[in-house]
């Protein structure tokens, strides 16, 4: 594969056109790293925003049931009636 870019290479500098090859190349190259970059910061954006969203989720859900239960305990001390004695 090598040997075969650099016959590439050579025969472009033969013709002359080893300069527009190289620009071409560079652009290509660089659009690739760019497209990566930008598809990783998004990845890694929406993964931040989904974990962020489960944990005021699951928070949420932690809240309902410590106030359901909350609600639900009976003091035993007094009973099951009310915490007065009636």
């Amino acid at each position: 594969m090598v040997v075969f870019l650099l016959i590439l290479l050579l025969f472009a500098a033969a013709a002359g056109v080893l300069g527009a090859v190289l620009k071409v190349t560079l652009v290509l190259v660089l659009s690739l790293v760019l497209s990566i970059v930008l598809l990783v910061w998004i990845g890694a954006w929406y993964a931040k925003r989904r974990f962020r969203a489960f944990q005021r989720d699951l928070q949420a859900q932690t809240d309902r049931e410590r106030r359901r239960r909350e609600a639900y305990d009976v003091d035993a001390g007094h009973g099951p009636g009310l915490p007065d004695g009636r």
